[in-house]
């Protein structure tokens, strides 16, 4: 059986999952409430007029924490879960920001559109939404200043079109996906294969589940841990350059270094097999992580694949802190999907 996951609220499916249930873990559940609450209540005192004093100007500044090697502190884990989608929805077609009211009608509106506990539509539908709401992490907010993409630029909110060079290539690996999938494992999505991501990213997307990101810091280097798939991006921030253009890796060949406070990653050589909405190898991804308050990250990437898409393009994505743990994605384990996928595509040659 092929499990789908689908994307939440207008953000493209990252792809099809072939993980069983014993696949998922405990996130999802954890997270349902992993956002903290904006600060903490005053004590009770029997001096309501001191209570009463404004706070000054010194209690509201907040200073960026540094690493004992003098880095901005981006240490900890977050999550980017939120119900704006990566696209502008066509309801809201030149409009970039909703009102209070939209917001809300769009949250209780989608919430409904996406649950998996719904038994409506047939069993091929059942099935296809693979697990029920316990599983889900699609948060149950759009983001704080309610845009209506986390796209910002193109203004329009929306991918770019692809350059017609592309738009070529994406049609010859559609049609043969069409006539030859099932031959053999190399024929299935790269996250069906437990391969990679786009949650994981680079970029980083929110999904429908495992959304947390672990950032751990030290002398010359950044780790980026995400969830899903358990993948670690190792980043160091010497100054090297990109490996050689022979070199290709599932997940680009990343360098940072620091403007200010914001962490900027560079990566290259992304593997011809991997695309991101329609990217090639020749996509360059600059990421930046700016720490603008106690739990809040704003992170922020810009594609630019010249031979693939007509123009650059740039999403921004809170990234808020959590005090949940990061649990180990087991993908592989127990999942009999992809053996079962082949066996059943040999199963219906010998029928023919």
């Amino acid at each position: 059986m092929r499990l789908r996951c689908s994307a939440s609220f207008g953000v493209p499916a990252a792809g099809a999952a072939a993980a069983g249930a014993a696949a998922f873990s405990l996130a999802g559940v954890l997270l349902l409430s992993a956002l903290r609450l904006p600060g903490q209540s005053l004590p009770i005192t029997a001096k309501p007029a001191a209570a009463a004093k404004p706070a000054s100007s010194e209690a509201k500044t907040w200073n960026q924490p540094r690493t004992p090697d003098g880095q901005p502190d981006l240490q900890g884990v977050w999550t980017n879960s939120t119900l704006t989608p990566l696209e502008r929805p066509a309801q809201f077609a030149g409009k970039e920001f909703l009102t209070e009211q939209e917001a809300a009608d769009y949250v209780k509106r989608t919430l409904q559109q996406v649950n998996s506990d719904r038994r409506d539509g047939g069993t091929q539908v059942d099935v296809n939404r693979s697990y029920n709401e316990f599983w889900r992490d699609r948060g149950n907010d759009v983001v704080p200043d309610r845009r209506t993409s986390l796209i910002v630029d193109p203004p329009d909110g929306r991918v770019p079109p692809l350059t017609p060079q592309a738009r070529r290539r994406v049609d010859a690996t559609r049609a043969w996906m069409e006539e030859h999938a099932t031959d053999g494992p190399e024929g299935r999505a790269l996250t069906e294969r437990c391969i990679a991501w786009t949650t994981a990213g680079p970029p980083m997307l929110p999904g429908p589940y495992n959304n947390d990101t672990q950032i751990v810091q030290g002398p010359g280097y950044v780790v980026i841990l995400s969830e899903m798939i358990h993948d670690a991006r190792v980043i160091p921030l010497d100054g090297r350059p990109h490996a050689g253009p022979q070199i290709r890796e599932w997940m680009g060949d990343s360098r940072g270094h620091w403007e200010g406070n914001t962490l900027v990653v560079d990566t290259t050589n992304f593997s011809s097999e991997y695309s991101f909405r329609g990217s090639d190898a020749n996509l360059h991804l600059i990421e930046r992580f700016t720490r603008v308050s106690p739990d809040v990250i704003q992170y922020e990437f810009t594609v630019d694949d010249p031979t693939a898409f007509t123009k650059p393009w740039t999403a921004r994505i809170p990234f808020n802190k959590t005090n949940e743990r990061v649990y180990e994605y087991a993908c592989h384990e127990g999942n009999y999907a992809l053996m079962d996928i082949l066996a059943g595509a040999r199963a219906a040659e010998k029928k023919k």
